[in-house]
């Protein structure tokens, strides 16, 4: 009889026979995929290329009726688990060394209900994929910044975007969710539904069980908005900063405006003498209407003589792409992250001083403006606890060649150490690597013990513990949640 090896849950190999497998896979509406077959490359190769992991078998789904026996095949028989959406996360987790990974990709249904302004969407759609749906009805709901993001892993961890400061988190528009448990059982979460599951998987990442189906309320939005970039010289930095400061404390709720720092791209609207140096780029969307916008803008564009303003009036579907090109799949990556209630000069200096050796020309730094109405959320009433920050900052290294990936990590933990005395201690966990186990805590501050509960309510075993991993009180402690050695990356 042949078998198929598998890492374990609690580390070791388990042997399935190939009868089991073969069972399943009469089972599936999708496909079973074992190593060298077709499907299997394409499941396991995610966004970031520090990821390079082979599990033993993938279950490439189609429906609930898929995951809810991928899942139960790995909890019968203690089987390390993996489950990707879009795979874009930057911890890696969607894929396990030698387990069994859950493909959630091919789940790309998304349904709009233009009068009642919901949507239904599956856990593999992408951000794009969602905003051209409902963008057909000038309607959306707060996302991301790019659009080959997954919506399943970003709403599970918070989502936040250009239009959070008007409508909230992404999660603060979940409405329900359909969700496969440990047990491999389907149940739905909703404020009346199962209720303390709503509640934990609005900002508790992938720990509660596998979303099948999420249920958004949507906003009437454009489809035309005001965006853009403002690109100035970076000489001038400091002083952009402070003027950013007191424009951004007070801009209304419709408009939102990120930092970028980083050397500048060859962009077509960039002078050529440009390229390659370094920058400080005001990115701004207007929410509102689109006339209203040049009042609110007028403080910003008071603010120094920049190279290029190439705001204007666009496709909102179409902002939501616009930094696609320098987020593209396949290059390796690494994040650190802090949340800000303020800016202070001392976070200026040593933001001025670190973007004075970038160590490539892809890396970046930007500080997102949140604040607004995702701040006017009690701490306690989602899982994402983290309300008073009004920016957070992503410490974004990105780089091609081998030999540049201590340099590039060192920089960005030494700018996260230089940094940490300014910011709250929070963390917006899709942002956090995957050596950042230890932050797992301050990621859901006080919301952390409550979690805990719930973890243990739903997921004793730990089964789904390739996340940033909320271990349930009865192996808390004893390293459950940790990766052992059989699930370490492999790097390229």
């Amino acid at each position: 009889m042949t078998e198929i090896q598998f890492s374990g849950l609690q580390g070791g190999k388990i042997a399935l026979s190939n009868d089991i497998l073969t069972a399943l896979q009469t089972q599936l509406r999708g496909s079973l995929c074992l190593p060298d077959e077709a499907g299997y490359d394409e499941a396991r190769t995610i966004w970031n290329a520090m990821i390079d992991r082979r599990p033993a078998a993938v279950v490439r789904c189609r429906g609930a009726g898929d995951v809810m026996r991928a899942v139960r095949l790995a909890h019968d028989n203690g089987l390390l688990l993996a489950v990707r959406g879009g795979g874009h996360n930057i911890s890696g987790n969607a894929v396990c060394e030698g387990g069994l990974l859950i493909d959630l990709s091919l789940m790309r249904s998304v349904h709009v209900d233009p009068k009642g302004r919901t949507a239904r969407v599956e856990p593999g759609v992408t951000l794009g994929e969602f905003d051209k749906e409902a963008q057909t009805f000038g309607l959306a709901t707060p996302l991301g910044i790019n659009s080959t993001t997954g919506v399943a892993g970003l709403a599970l961890g918070g989502g936040f975007g250009w239009l959070s400061r008007k409508f909230g988190f992404t999660v603060d528009n979940l409405i329900s969710a359909d969700v496969v448990t440990a047990d491999g059982a389907l149940v739905q979460a909703s404020a009346t539904e199962n209720p303390d599951l709503f509640w934990a998987i609005r900002g508790g990442g992938g720990n509660f069980g596998v979303v099948t189906s999420f249920e958004f309320k949507l906003h009437p939005v454009g489809p035309d908005l005001v965006s853009g970039l403002i690109v100035h010289p970076f000489a001038r930095a400091r002083e952009l900063l402070a003027g950013y400061r007191e424009v951004a404390a007070a801009a209304p709720d419709d408009l939102t405006i990120w930092v970028v720092l980083r050397k500048a791209p060859p962009l077509p609207f960039l002078p050529a003498e440009v390229h390659g140096k370094d920058i400080l780029v005001f990115a701004v969307c207007y929410a509102g209407e689109p006339g209203e916008a040049d009042g609110a803008l007028a403080p910003l564009r008071a603010l120094g003589e920049p190279i290029a303003d190439v705001i204007g009036v666009q496709p909102y579907a179409a902002w939501q792409t616009a930094f696609d090109p320098l987020l593209t799949p396949g290059a390796f990556n690494y994040w650190k992250s802090h949340n800000f209630t303020a800016l202070s000069d001392g976070l200026f200096d040593t933001l001025i001083d670190y973007v004075g050796t970038l160590p490539t020309a892809e890396c970046e730094i930007f500080i997102g403006q949140i604040g607004g109405a995702s701040s006017r959320v009690a701490a306690d009433a989602t899982a994402y606890p983290h309300r008073e920050a009004k920016f957070v900052m992503n410490v974004h290294t990105r780089w091609r060649e081998r030999g540049d990936e201590q340099a590039s990590i060192d920089w960005a933990r030494g700018l996260f150490a230089a940094t940490a005395p300014h910011a709250t201690g929070g963390v917006y966990v899709n942002f956090m690597p995957e050596d950042e186990t230890d932050r797992v805590a301050q990621a859901y501050g006080s919301n952390y013990a409550r979690l805990e509960a719930l973890k243990t309510k739903y997921d004793p075993d730990n089964l789904f513990r390739l996340n940033q991993n909320v271990q349930p009180i009865s192996t808390a402690g004893q390293g459950s949640g940790r990766r052992s050695s059989i699930e370490e990356p492999v790097r390229r």
